[in-house]
């Protein structure tokens, strides 16, 4: 039905972030003129390699970051857009969603061992679905959202990781000092140079002796992974994420020694204009007399959430997981991430039983959350009362367009445009959580993950039509039956 059709357009186009009007979309008409039109446009607008990054010396800023100080608008989807828009229907019945899902959770590409599925009709906050949601099962890289989100809880949407320089009062002693940003790039390190140079010719030091600082974080550098290409080790001190490459994201050769690394371009670029570095250039703290010469900031925390789960970023969700150890009094290491942000999440009151948060990004198979934990971390992020949290609504891939989620979905269908989720996947794991607008223009929340799988392609395409089907349902209780006519 188009009028159907004309609600599910509206929705997902206020989700997304794009201004359409209800009219609008009305008047864009069938799907392949409007959203789909809508949501290309959205996608060719990003940065096809990831967010670039903005810092506060320095260049290659990050794409839409907002002034500092704003407040962000509320999450658009829920109560607000959906009575702006009149939704017309009540949430779907548990007994239409489960006719059209019960049969594809049975799917063997789903794997041997579980599979488990939670939907939660964000407007009401009702679990309008379940099938062993409360199990804590291997998230895979879907904690990526529990790590943003707690980030967010924990520091706020405007945060910025700042990198420092100190230097003695007679600018013989230099420190380059790590705060935490993994995206730290050559622009905003010249930069510091720059500020640098400037200081320490102001206290007539033509040169220095540099060390750099990388205490910040406690416990190993490396995960248990490690080594390995899809995760440096993590250190509060690095350039570029450690990659080697010029990648921005996906796998790619690391440093084994991102800290020392960093340094010793920053020394590279010191000597470059000017003023020589004397002995070896080793770790170490400034004299107590130091003080900042220069600084350089990260893009704004709503960025970097964004990016880390557009692109499942393993390196920034270790650091945003050490950053809310940090505001949280706890040490800055795996455990004490994990436990910061397990104290954050309790604020939410959602369900926590059972779940474990080994680490900030999801390599590690310790890791432990339910399909009702994650669908309710959604349902948050999508409540107007915490704006604070909309950036992990934002950062989901889009089916078929953006991120991790670029190159699955078909052309026709259904999800295509409408899903935006994280994916997960391990070695016999593969999880998928996010939003989806359904054939009655409501926005739910969803989460499956499911484990033994035998092969990704299959796995993925089966949860792929997990979402799209909800996508096509019009399970509203007057509907008669799913699908969309």
């Amino acid at each position: 039905m188009l009028d159907r059709r004309t609600w599910q357009l509206a929705t997902i186009a206020a989700v997304a972030g794009l201004a359409l009007s209800a009219g609008a979309v009305a008047a864009a008409g069938p799907w392949d003129s409007g959203q789909r039109k809508a949501e290309r446009v959205r996608a060719a607008s990003q940065d096809p390699a990831g967010a670039s990054q903005a810092h506060g010396a320095g260049k290659g800023g990050a794409h839409h970051v907002p002034p500092a100080g704003s407040v962000p608008a509320p999450a658009p989807s829920a109560p607000g857009v959906l009575t702006a828009l009149g939704a017309p229907v009540p949430p779907p019945a548990r007994s239409g969603l489960a006719d059209a899902l019960d049969p594809l959770l049975r799917d063997p590409e789903l794997g041997t061992l579980r599979t488990t599925a939670s939907v939660i009709d964000t407007a009401t906050g009702t679990q309008v679905y379940g099938k062993g949601d409360a199990d804590g099962m291997i998230p895979a890289s879907t904690i990526k959202i529990a790590t943003t989100a707690a980030a967010l809880l924990a520091l706020g949407p405007d945060h910025r990781i700042a990198t420092t320089v100190t230097a003695a009062p007679d600018g013989k002693k230099t420190v380059l000092v790590g705060g935490g940003d993994p995206t730290l790039d050559r622009d905003a390190l010249a930069s510091l140079a720059d500020d640098t140079v400037r200081a320490l010719r102001d206290r007539g030091a033509e040169e220095t002796e540099l060390s750099y600082d990388a205490t910040l974080y406690e416990g190993p550098e490396l995960h248990p992974i490690s080594p390995n290409e899809n995760i440096s080790p993590v250190s509060p001190l690095m350039i570029e994420e450690g990659r080697l490459d010029g990648s921005r994201s996906g796998p790619a050769p690391r440093s084994t020694d991102p800290a020392g690394d960093a340094a010793r371009a920053f020394a590279e670029m010191l000597r470059e204009r000017g003023v020589e570095t004397k002995g070896a250039i080793s770790p170490g703290k400034g004299p107590g007399n130091a003080e900042p010469v220069a600084r350089a900031l990260s893009a704004p925390l709503s960025v970097l959430v964004e990016r880390t789960l557009t692109h499942s970023d393993n390196d920034i969700a270790e650091a945003l997981a050490r950053q809310t150890a940090l505001a949280s009094d706890e040490p800055a290491g795996f455990e004490g991430a994990g436990k910061a942000v397990e104290s954050r999440l309790k604020k939410l009151r959602l369900p926590l039983s059972g779940a474990r948060f080994a680490d900030g990004s999801g390599l590690d198979r310790d890791n432990r959350m339910s399909a009702a934990l994650l669908s309710g971390l959604l349902a948050r992020a999508a409540d107007p009362a915490r704006p604070e949290l909309r950036p992990v609504l934002t950062g989901l891939p889009v089916a078929g367009f953006s991120g991790t989620l670029r190159h699955r979905y078909a052309e026709d269908s259904p999800g295509t445009g409408m899903v935006r989720a994280k994916t997960g996947t391990l070695s016999g794991v593969h999880t998928l959580a996010g939003t989806v607008v359904d054939a009655d223009g409501r926005l739910l929340s969803f989460a499956f993950l499911t484990s033994g799988t035998t092969g990704p392609d299959t796995a993925q395409s089966a949860l792929d039509r997990l979402a799209s089907t909800i996508a096509n349902c019009g399970c509203g209780p007057s509907s008669g039956r799913p699908g969309r006519t």
